[in-house]
């Protein structure tokens, strides 16, 4: 069992700004230090106007006055300083929200809001139709607009283990589920972003990620508020290179599939599209390339990859020795134990959710929650991802292949951006091994066209040649358009009944 501390991280930032990394029980009680402490700085940037922690902390404390009552409620706001603010008052007034995703259907909404038993919505002016059917089907709902202001209240006395989010996990490979994150467990994840860099506050964010998601909700924005950190919010990611020009960002939170967009652009157009300012990118949500961070290396920004899960207020561990270890996902962050079973990583503390609505079961008897991913530790205590229990491949001569642990073979590759390894049949009827591939264009462009399709594949082969006889594969495919994926970015593996 292994059971991380901080001191661990202290000698990758200088002790004065590592003494200020300090816990807080709650959001309300790290909220009125951020208020009382950065007062007239700049917490966001949204839609060209400047908001300071005064400002944000004037407008959570009014939009307070707009959720007075108990219960659950949700928020249905897409990414602007109006999520900010809901959200800030929710959590400080004692309000546990549930966080929906703002692309949902009119329907899902109704559906969430009733079986969660919802007693106020909060809703942007954009989004509002969609709560069109909650308010004529639920009696007594409250709708409030995002957009509206009350009399200011005070915030809750609100106890660390007092639920305040609800998040719905990315259901790649089978129905999402939703985890409940207590106060205590926000927080312990918020100050798990600020350890492993150099400089950790006053920064400059820019959000590309949904707040829907528990990367964009606690990596980005509430470490960004913590730090003291000004955050611009990217409403269209379409605009993402234009903001980064305005805003020049010196942290960027991101997943793979956005890093290898920008470094492609950046490669095509001859100038980091990045920006001259970036010094770090936190990347996370899928399997990061050790290709990125070396790339990234050379434009003098550090890459750094981790693991973490919805369940865990998202961060588990962080690479801050990704030079070296660029395999790794990193150290365990402290307030938490971690221990392998089977093979399978199981992580009870602080972190971790309090369970899944429904009453899904989610621990242990003796309270340990078993993420489902396989993984193992080398000796220096660095953490590395194998696979997915639920993804293993039973072949038919009993030997059980884990798709992610063969893919990272492949993915190690600088011709090859993304693969997936799944099972099919062959034309005879057999089980086959078939693996696709997503060539990374700006390597296999250095190879002249006509050859390029013989040295790709002769690549992929010389790997495949390396690996044991029961995980290599039979088929090959190459794709020439992304893989479908999750609004994470995430693949969505393929489902196939044999």
């Amino acid at each position: 069992m292994f059971a991380p501390s901080s001191d661990i991280f202290r000698k990758y930032t200088d002790g004065e700004t590592f003494a200020k990394i300090r816990g807080y029980g709650t959001v309300a009680e790290m909220w009125k230090h951020c208020a009382d402490e950065y007062g007239g700085r700049t917490a966001v940037e949204d839609n060209g106007s400047v908001y300071s922690y005064e400002q944000l902390d004037r407008d959570v404390a009014a939009f307070r006055g707009l959720l007075a009552g108990e219960g659950m409620i949700g928020i249905l706001v897409e990414n602007s300083y109006d999520f900010v603010k809901v959200f800030l008052a929710a959590a400080t007034a004692g309000r546990p929200a549930v966080i929906m995703p703002p692309q949902l259907p009119a329907e899902a909404v109704l559906g969430i809001t009733a079986g969660f038993g919802l007693k106020a919505l909060a809703v942007s002016p954009a989004l509002s139709a969609k709560t069109a059917p909650a308010a004529e089907r639920i009696p007594g709902i409250k709708i409030v607009s995002s957009a509206d202001s009350g009399e200011p209240v005070p915030a809750a006395d609100v106890k660390p283990g007092a639920p305040c989010a609800v998040m719905f996990t990315g259901g790649t490979t089978g129905k999402s589920k939703a985890a409940i994150l207590s106060n205590e467990a926000v927080m312990q994840g918020t100050v798990n972003g600020c350890y492993g860099y150099r400089d950790v506050f006053f920064q400059r964010y820019l959000l590309v990620l949904p707040f829907s998601h528990v990367f964009g909700l606690i990596r980005n924005l509430m470490t960004s508020l913590y730090t003291g950190s000004a955050l611009f919010i990217c409403r269209d990611n379409k605009n993402m290179f234009r903001d980064i020009a305005v805003f020049r960002p010196t942290v960027m939170v991101m997943v793979p599939a956005l890093a290898e967009m920008a470094l492609t652009l950046s490669r095509k157009f001859g100038r980091n599209m990045l920006g001259p300012d970036l010094k770090y990118i936190i990347c996370g949500a899928a399997a990061v390339p050790p290709y990125l961070i070396g790339e990234y290396a050379k434009e003098c920004i550090s890459l750094f990859p981790g693991y973490g899960l919805t369940e865990s207020a998202n961060l588990v561990s962080g690479n801050p020795e990704c030079a070296t270890k660029p395999e790794s996902v990193g150290i365990p962050y402290p307030g938490q134990e971690l221990k392998l079973e089977n093979g399978e990583l199981w992580i009870r503390g602080k972190n971790i959710m309090t369970g899944y609505a429904g009453g899904i079961p989610s621990f242990t008897e003796d309270g340990w929650f078993r993420t489902g991913d396989l993984a193992r530790f080398d000796e220096e205590g660095f953490l590395y991802i194998t696979g997915r229990i639920k993804e293993i491949i039973v072949l038919p001569n009993g030997e059980n292949v884990s798709p992610a642990e063969v893919e990272a073979h492949f993915s190690a590759l600088d011709c090859v951006q993304d693969c997936e390894l799944y099972e099919d049949t062959s034309d005879n009827g057999t089980r086959i091994l078939v693996l696709e591939v997503l060539p990374r264009m700006t390597e296999l462009g250095k190879i002249p066209e006509a050859e390029r399709g013989a040295y790709l594949t002769g690549k992929i082969n010389e790997v495949n040649a390396t690996l044991p006889g029961y995980q290599r594969f039979s088929r090959l495919i190459i794709r020439d358009a992304d893989f479908p994926r999750s609004p994470s970015m995430k693949i969505l593996r393929h489902a196939r009944a044999l």
